[in-house]
């Protein structure tokens, strides 16, 4: 007997698998930075082989969990929790849980989730270099861009500080094409700008440095797609007069010491005990500072550095007594760009060591003195001796020759052929009574020399007019000048005794036969006087 039984098994489904995500819902993907808030962005999706209900989680402890959410955990819709920005971050990390919600084991899985951030147009141009207005702040002050000119200068490309004029777009991502242009101040067209590099350029030459000492420009920067997006920027150009003389420094070299010692810094000094200061002058200047000049060390010191004053400083602490070294001061003019240098001698001192002197004392006293007017003061002082000794050399021989006639070749007494080579005869002062006479002899008394006879002096009177003093008195007219020779006589100091008359001095006179026939008669005794002369 054979029969046929049908035996259902029934499988219970034993939870014995995990959730798994599908591999194209957890592949990175790229999200716009413009995404709105509240939109869902992304769905996962993962499946179990047992058939379980899964949900989804976003991990909290994720970097970036605060961007995301999801409302509804059993769908795996991931919605934009905030807003992003490519500025600050670029991609995005989180870590996705799927779960069996129906199960007591509630098996799970997780993957790493990774979200691009696409940059969107949302950004505006703007100028390099960029200052942020705060850290962590992406948003930056324009700069005001600075340039020097001088009257001298056209059609020359302009160099600014901090740098060239130049802009990058705000979104990086898309770095959209940029356009220039002068808002005002470009003067009816001195300066021109290239609308794509940015350049700008002085077409025509500037005006007067006391009419116009600077100009002022306002750059515009926007996107060429949407002129909507654009920044703005100061530039400054200035207007010097030309550099006519270079910075100098006072010295050529300078000599310093530092005394050894523990402490981290010391100011080097001058064998002076002053403080070491390197100066330069530039006669650009009235007080002949420039406030433009800027001290380094070429090449630059681990054990010495000079502040902008030009004070030395040294790292006392790290040096050795007996050191000796030659450092090289570079004095940079920051406007014009112009560099001079010099060289400072420095030896350290050993504790207790005395500061050595001699040479050295010069430090002291000239150091500080400008060479220029060092150099101007020693020639205005040899210019002063040579005029002391040039006047005293022409005083002297002009008191000698005062002194002495004899020294006048021309009419020393003897040698020229009008001069009387007699012995001189004397005028008797006492037997005169004419007080003009006894006051114009009174300025030859005790003196010798040659003296002439002046055209304007009236002939003596003679004796009958002296004697008969209430007749008219006429003058004889004068003998005509000679062409040839002159009226000398020899004036001495009267001796003792002696009883010389002015005839006696005619007589002298013509006994030399020195044109004797132009002498006119004069009574004995008696001056000839000027018609100007007044008579008791």
């Amino acid at each position: 007997m054979q029969g046929n039984y049908r035996i259902l098994v029934e499988i219970l489904n034993e939870n014995d698998n995990k959730p798994n995500f599908l591999l194209e819902t957890i592949q990175p993907f790229t999200i716009s930075e413009l995404t709105a808030v509240n939109s869902v962005v992304f769905t996962v999706k993962a499946v179990d082989a047992d058939g379980d209900v899964i949900s989804y989680i976003i991990d909290p402890s994720s970097q970036d969990a605060q961007f995301f959410r999801i409302d509804l955990p059993n769908t795996g819709k991931v919605v934009l929790n905030k807003p992003l920005d490519y500025e600050t971050r670029t991609h995005l990390q989180l870590i996705m849980w799927a779960q069996e919600s129906n199960t007591v084991d509630k098996f799970n899985t997780s993957a790493v989730l990774t979200i691009n951030i696409e940059d969107g147009d949302d950004q505006y141009p703007h100028f390099l270099p960029c200052t942020p207005v705060s850290p962590g702040v992406p948003v930056c002050m324009n700069p005001t861009y600075t340039t020097n000119i001088t009257e001298k200068h056209q059609d020359v490309g302009l160099d600014f500080s901090p740098g060239p004029i130049t802009a990058e777009d705000g979104d990086k991502g898309i770095n959209a094409p940029l356009t220039y242009t002068i808002l005002s101040g470009d003067d009816q067209g001195r300066f021109t700008i290239n609308n794509t590099t940015g350049e700008i350029r002085l077409t025509r030459a500037a005006d007067d440095r006391r009419l116009t000492p600077n100009y002022m420009l306002t750059v515009m920067v926007c996107q060429v797609d949407d002129r909507l997006k654009y920044s703005v920027a100061s530039v400054l150009v200035r207007v010097l007069y030309e550099n006519a003389f270079p910075p100098v420094f006072n010295r050529t070299t300078y000599k310093g010491f530092i005394i050894q010692s523990s402490s981290p810094a010391s100011i080097v000094s001058t064998y002076g005990n002053q403080v070491l200061q390197v100066q330069v002058s530039d006669r650009d200047f009235p007080d002949g500072r420039n406030p433009n000049i800027h001290y380094l060390l070429h090449p630059p010191s681990e054990l010495y550095q000079v502040t902008k004053e030009g004070v030395l400083i040294a790292k006392t602490n790290q040096l050795r007594a007996f050191d000796r070294q030659i450092l090289q001061v570079v004095a940079r003019d920051e406007e014009s760009g112009e560099e001079v240098s010099a060289s400072v001698d420095i030896e350290v001192l050993q504790r207790g060591q005395a500061v050595p002197s001699g040479a050295f004392k010069e430090q002291q006293l000239f150091g500080d003195v400008d060479s220029t007017l060092a150099g101007g003061i020693a020639v205005l002082i040899l210019i002063v001796l040579l005029s002391a000794i040039l006047f005293l050399l022409l005083w002297t021989v002009h008191r000698r020759r005062v002194q002495d006639p004899e020294d006048h070749p021309a009419i020393a007494f003897g040698k020229h052929p009008n001069v009387v080579s007699s012995p001189p005869v004397f005028v008797d002062e006492s037997s005169h009574g004419s007080r003009a006479f006894t006051h114009q002899s009174g300025s030859f008394h005790g003196r010798q020399g040659v003296y002439t006879r002046r055209p304007s002096l009236l002939p003596p009177p003679s004796s009958s007019q002296l004697s008969e003093p209430g007749e008219s008195r006429t003058r004889p007219p004068l003998p005509p000048p000679s062409s040839s020779s002159s009226h000398l006589f020899t004036v001495a100091e009267k001796h003792e005794g002696g009883a010389h008359t002015w005839e006696a001095l005619r007589s002298a006179v013509e006994s030399t036969g020195i044109c004797g026939e132009d002498i006119p008669a004069v009574n004995t005794g008696m001056p000839q006087r000027d018609e100007n002369m007044k008579t008791d």
